[in-house]
């Protein structure tokens, strides 16, 4: 077990705070004013009357064309990791916003073609089947666009919480990737058939100019920087160290850590060089403070990957993404605050209870467990707690018991004024709707409900 409150290089160290992030409104914003542009890009390329039915399927299918690609390129920024994106919205935010905008991709992808085959059928005066299999057979960007969609709805479909749910994270992870390949088949049919560029150089050079920047800012962040960040840091993995049954704790050490900027209650994606395991990039929050030494996670074995990271060697190497996420103080609105943890959603929670700015009295963890066994960190925590004035509370039982906070009004009752509160959540997906939703019951306004998803 780890000592009580870990003297391994784990405590806070002082660091340069991360730059402003970009604000959800001001972002929401300028992606309004993105799709503006690209309806006005088509009206400018329209002709003054559009005289028949199969004129106006045409260009609706047009329009929801153009706004297919522009979707598209604003999910791959989502994708980019930008720093300024990720400290400004958030994971939590940014998996909604990714997620949401698939679904906008998909359906505008299909209504596209749906609309633009039913145009040109009704123009030609041929059948839509006719019209169908002339498209495909005598426009070759026509089949990389069709194969472009049937990658798209893929995506999609494995991304439904049911197909979700039975697939292995690896699975559904290394799926998305085949997003990259449905954008490169689809962007040369954009430029080849697109009335709004085959004819607009202007617009064609714009519309390139952004794909490039937001191509650039992949390649930088997802690639460059974690690289760089590889030789520079040189991690190992410097320690295994068994929390409760089932949960452990990986010590990562190497140079220079402070200069990541990590902050408590973020969280990287981590590479372990170790067989079986060095292809796989998962998402494992910060388990302590950081430092210029050392970090820890905390993994409970629930996969392959983690009953692989459980035998880990010593001296492994280790690639690490981020930190990303904004599960920070900076959320924090007011004095009083309360960490809510579920199982090992303890992991960033146990972070902020040590270094969250908060006088004796203005903090409180609630952390709910199945069974006593399953408690995480109980000596650190025990020890945080009586060092900072701050009150920690376990409920132990299973869900729907007697213990269960998120059963009729027990969560106000274990903390008064609640609603008074801002409140951190994490833990398992059910347990995060189950308290949500009690929290809302009880009276805490969303705003003041703080959440986060590594599912981005």
């Amino acid at each position: 077990m780890t000592s009580v409150l870990p003297d391994q290089g784990l405590h806070r160290r002082a660091s340069s705070a991360p730059g402003a992030g970009v604000r959800p409104d001001v972002l929401l914003a300028g992606l309004t004013l993105g799709a503006a542009l690209v309806i006005m890009l088509w009206w400018s390329d329209t002709p003054a009357t559009i005289h028949t039915f199969g004129d106006w399927l045409t260009n609706a299918g047009r329009i929801t064309g153009l706004l297919a690609g522009y979707v598209i390129m604003v999910l791959l920024l989502l994708m980019a990791r930008v720093p300024a994106l990720e400290r400004g919205l958030g994971a939590d935010r940014l998996a909604r916003w990714h997620s949401m905008g698939g679904r906008y991709t998909v359906s505008l992808s299909v209504a596209h073609t749906l609309l633009i085959i039913w145009g040109y059928a009704i123009t030609a005066h041929e059948s839509v089947v006719t019209q169908t299999g002339a498209l495909l057979t005598q426009y070759p960007d026509v089949m990389m666009a069709t194969a472009a969609l049937g990658l798209l709805v893929l995506v999609a479909a494995v991304s439904m919480r049911a197909a979700r749910a039975r697939l292995r994270y690896e699975t559904w992870y290394h799926l998305h990737f085949y997003t990259y390949l449905a954008v490169a088949l689809s962007f040369s049919h954009e430029f080849a058939t697109g009335l709004d560029f085959s004819a607009n150089q202007s617009a064609r050079v714009v519309w390139s100019a952004f794909y490039l920047v937001v191509a650039a800012l992949l390649v930088w962040y997802r690639f460059a920087i974690p690289i760089r960040g590889a030789l520079r840091h040189r991690m190992v993995v410097s320690g295994v160290y068994v929390e409760a049954p089932g949960i452990f704790s990986v010590h990562i050490a190497g140079h220079h850590l402070d200069d990541l900027r990590a902050e408590p209650g973020q969280f990287f994606r981590w590479r372990f060089f170790s067989r079986g395991n060095w292809w796989q990039s998962h998402p494992y929050s910060l388990s302590a403070p950081p430092s210029d030494r050392l970090l820890r996670i905390t993994v409970k074995e629930l996969g392959d990957h983690s009953l692989a990271l459980r035998r880990v060697h010593l001296g492994t190497p280790v690639f690490a993404e981020g930190p990303y996420g904004a599960l920070t103080h900076r959320r924090r609105t007011r004095r009083q605050v309360l960490l809510l943890a579920g199982g090992i959603g303890v992991t960033p929670l146990r972070a902020l209870f040590e270094t969250l700015p908060a006088e004796p009295g203005e903090l409180t963890l609630v952390y709910r467990a199945a069974t006593e066994l399953d408690i995480v960190f109980r000596r650190e925590l025990d020890a945080i707690a009586a060092w900072r004035g701050a009150r920690v509370i376990y409920l132990v039982g299973p869900p729907g018991s007697d213990a269960d906070p998120f059963t009729g009004r027990r969560l106000a009752a274990v903390v008064p004024r609640i609603t008074q509160h801002d409140v951190y959540l994490c833990g398992p997906p059910r347990m995060m709707d189950a308290a949500n939703a009690a929290l809302r019951r009880v009276g805490v306004p969303r705003k003041h409900i703080h959440t986060e998803s590594f599912e981005f």
